[in-house]
């Protein structure tokens, strides 16, 4: 099952104006100033046999030269928590992959088309450290060390390690607006800096929302915030969106992310492989998306009461103090008396 990076990430890049332009940002100039952009396309399926796939986010695209070659760009985009010091050994077994599936289906030619492997990386542990050739990990005698190097694959490929650009920098990347603004909340998405910054972004939020699939890609942005930023930024993501859609859409909206997040809970309890596992994890979910909804609304929680909503295990309370929620201006208009 794809995790919310994966999904975040794939609905993003799989439109080909946003894929454009992170290709635009990171291939080397003379391959950018040669390729027919118009041209660009996904392919369907993955790339890698379901044995060799460790996550659910490749993507491959292709297009062509100007002067009317074959180019295939295969783009990675790779969400693990920490470096991966293999990942040059992976991206050339998916390159061979997929050029053995191309020869399949060109037996009669006699050349390989282009195949350029790009890692994007926003891990939250700092900026990526892995080799990025295979022939770096290899261990070679000291003795004509250079010379043994020439023995190897020698594979290479390009990155985009989000965790060293400037927000600035991100911000005036050329792109669409989605393509920018999932660049910054990747790159901010878990961080304490979140929350401070996402005001900052609320006319990005707007361009989003004013374009093509609009509502649909700012749902995806909102949802992607709510599972993985803390409290102070889903009250900051909460008023960005107040100002964008307005109260009335703002509550509908949150209405379906608590909803999402109710299904998240449940899926997390039966994953637990407990016996009481599914409702634990869907009573869980309930609380937590109160939380996240009064947070959003500006209702500061004290302690005391979100200790009392995280151990409410009543589903029938949990609902009504959830509808309640929507519309509530206090919290005593969402919780009921506590009991003696």
């Amino acid at each position: 099952m794809s995790g919310p990076h994966d999904t975040f990430v794939r609905h993003t890049f799989d439109h080909p104006e946003n894929a454009a332009a992170e290709l635009r940002a990171v291939l080397p100039e003379h391959v950018v100033s040669q390729v027919d952009w118009p041209s660009l396309r996904v392919e369907s399926g993955n790339v890698v046999d379901s044995d060799l796939r460790e996550t659910e986010s490749d993507l491959l695209f292709s297009a062509r030269l100007r002067g009317g070659h074959p180019l295939l760009l295969y783009v990675l985009l790779e969400h693990q928590s920490s470096v991966d010091r293999w990942m040059a050994l992976r991206m050339l077994r998916y390159v061979v992959r997929l050029l053995e599936r191309w020869r399949k289906h060109h037996l009669d030619g006699i050349t390989l088309p282009l195949v350029i492997p790009l890692v994007m990386y926003h891990g939250p542990d700092g900026a990526w450290t892995a080799p990025r050739r295979v022939e770096d990990l290899f261990a070679f005698p000291e003795a004509g060390r250079e010379q043994w190097r020439t023995l190897v694959p020698r594979f290479e490929y390009l990155l985009d390690d989000l965790t060293t650009e400037r927000e600035e920098a991100l911000k005036t990347r050329p792109g669409p607006p989605m393509a920018r603004l999932a660049w910054l909340v990747l790159r901010y998405g878990r961080s304490k800096e979140l929350a401070r910054r996402l005001p900052e972004w609320v006319v990005l939020f707007a361009q989003v929302q004013s374009g093509p699939s609009g509502e649909n890609h700012l749902a995806v942005l909102m949802r992607y915030l709510l599972l993985m930023g803390d409290q102070a930024a889903h009250a900051a993501a909460g008023a960005v969106l107040i100002s964008v859609v307005g109260e009335q859409r703002a509550e509908e909206m949150m209405r379906s992310y608590g909803e999402e997040l109710i299904e998240k809970g449940r899926q997390e309890g039966l994953a637990s492989g407990l016996e009481r596992g599914l409702a634990r994890g869907v009573i869980r979910g309930r609380a937590e998306s109160i939380l996240r909804l009064l947070t959003a609304r500006g209702l500061p929680v004290d302690e005391q009461t979100r200790q009392r909503i995280l151990n409410c295990t009543d589903v029938a309370t949990l609902d009504r103090w959830f509808d309640k929620a929507l519309h509530a201006t206090t919290l005593t208009d969402v919780l009921d008396a506590p009991e003696n």
